[in-house]
């Protein structure tokens, strides 16, 4: 049976190498460590992963310097930090050097795994004409343009990019913290209450069947205490 993905786990602690290594395994990945940079920087020249998760902290050289000569080999190549800092600015510098999401230690291994297929569905999907698909909705990242059960749905720049990032995440709970961080770029200094109010507008726009004239099942779900997700009805 062929693996969902090539994942390459860097971390200098063996426990944690080992954990993450039998989690994804078993996740159906194949997976590849290694304990510091440079040997990350081999194996990545060597065995080509789909994805790296990357710890910050290494013995040799910080996991934004790794980063950076990874890219100068494979510029698209997808990285998941892992860090022990749950600090504001090494969330920013992280994304800033090209990372495309992060996880703070101590973390759940089901989290690391819903993180890791947000990032491959975003970076590796076939997409047509630059369009990310979940139901019957659709968005066009070329066009700036939102379908939904068919009908063309107007939204503003922050209302397209919330619904750009619970699509890419879809069926994976995201906080309001997540969304403040990667919706508006960390520069966001006022209330959180501001996520609730633009799902409400998004709501009201793709999942209201008065809205849309066409009856369509709701797609955005709040779960108390946590966050939303993107899904389907069961």
């Amino acid at each position: 049976m062929s693996s969902e993905a090539k994942i390459l786990v860097v971390d200098d602690e063996p426990s944690i190498r080992e954990l993450l290594s039998a989690s994804l395994s078993f996740a159906g990945f194949e997976v590849r460590m290694a304990a510091d940079g440079h040997e990350a920087i081999s194996q990545v020249s060597f065995v080509h992963p789909d994805l790296v998760v990357l710890d910050i902290m290494l013995p040799d050289m910080d996991g934004f310097e790794v980063l950076k000569k990874l890219r100068e080999h494979e510029p698209g190549l997808p990285v998941l930090f892992l860090t022990a800092k749950d600090d504001i600015q090494d969330k920013v510098r992280g994304l800033s050097v090209g990372g495309d999401d992060y996880v703070t230690k101590p973390f759940s291994l089901e989290e690391v795994v819903a993180r890791i297929r947000a990032i491959l569905r975003r970076t590796t999907d076939d997409r047509e004409e630059g369009n990310i698909v979940y139901s019957d909705l659709v968005l066009n990242e070329d066009s700036y343009e939102v379908y939904r059960a068919g009908v063309n749905v107007e939204l503003s720049p922050t209302e397209f990019k919330l619904l750009r990032y619970l699509m890419v995440n879809a069926e994976r709970v995201v906080s309001k913290e997540q969304i403040i961080d990667h919706v508006w770029d960390y520069n966001w200094n006022g209330e959180i209450s501001i996520v609730e109010s633009y799902i409400s507008y998004l709501r009201r726009k793709i999942d209201s069947s008065d809205t849309l004239g066409v009856e369509v099942s709701p797609l955005i779900h709040t779960k108390r205490a946590i966050g939303y997700v993107l899904r389907e009805q069961k």
